[in-house]
């Protein structure tokens, strides 16, 4: 492994932290659990923009500025043995996809959030 692989795992490492650490207390101070199921008729968070969409929004400029580094560095005719190309290509892999998966649930729990306070459209109120 090259040393940009090193210190990208290095860097993902402390992001993970970072981001385990604010989510794990804001998971278990705003989300209602009864019977070990989120309760999302009572649970606010979903349907406001929080903290956490902060942080995957600056994770999501992030993963666009290494991305384009990377383009930069490509286009220069750097090689993949080149450390920064190994940083910004580890990067940009790892924060695309977690910014993906992110989207996709925050999408999700939003959706079935909005299902149980509203009703599924059928008519009832």
């Amino acid at each position: 492994m090259g040393t940009g692989w090193v210190v990208s795992l290095i860097v993902i490492a402390f992001m993970m932290a970072v981001i385990l650490g604010i989510a794990i207390p804001m998971d278990k101070k705003y989300i209602v659990r009864e019977n070990r199921k989120i309760n999302y008729k009572k649970t606010m968070i979903y349907l406001r923009w929080n903290v956490f969409d902060t942080l995957t929004l600056a994770l999501a400029i992030y993963t666009i500025v290494c991305i384009q580094i990377l383009n930069l560095l490509v286009s220069t005719g750097q090689s993949v043995e080149n450390p920064y190309v190994q940083f910004f290509t580890n990067q940009s892999q790892v924060w695309s996809l977690v910014t993906i998966i992110y989207l996709i649930s925050r999408v999700s729990i939003t959706l079935k959030t909005i299902k149980e306070r509203w009703g599924d459209g059928s008519g009832e109120i």
